[in-house]
């Protein structure tokens, strides 16, 4: 079996055509299994009963932003080992290194091409 047929991956936007965009993708790449979610309060309640390998969020997002749900899932002792790739329109210098700071895995600029989400991918997770 492969990466892809294994590796379990949640997309966190608030935008449903950027989830759409995402989970298409990854679709492409052979990976069926993708939850989504459209915070990051609905992702850390899914995340608590369904784990995943990697999590795929937005950083520009209501209640919880993306940084924020990283930092959630970084002092979790059952989400600490989840790899996180923020997706942002705005990629400062400032929320980059903040990410790094808080344990980000890797992050890509919005809009993005297929290969350059699947390069991000395989940059934390391996091979697809």
């Amino acid at each position: 079996m492969s990466l892809r047929d294994q590796i379990r991956i949640m997309v966190v936007d608030d935008m449903s055509t950027s989830r759409g965009l995402i989970t298409q993708a990854l679709d492409s790449f052979g990976i069926r299994n993708i939850t989504t979610a459209d915070n990051g309060v609905d992702a850390l309640k899914a995340l608590a009963t369904h784990p995943v390998h990697l999590v795929i969020s937005d950083y520009n997002m209501p209640q919880m932003d993306g940084l924020h749900l990283l930092q959630h899932l970084r002092t979790a002792p059952k989400t600490k080992g989840i790899g996180f790739i923020l997706i942002t329109g705005r990629a400062e210098q400032q929320i980059v290194d903040h990410g790094k700071k808080l344990g980000m895995n890797n992050y890509l600029k919005k809009p993005f091409e297929p290969s350059g989400l699947r390069s991000c991918i395989e940059a934390v997770v391996g091979r697809l």
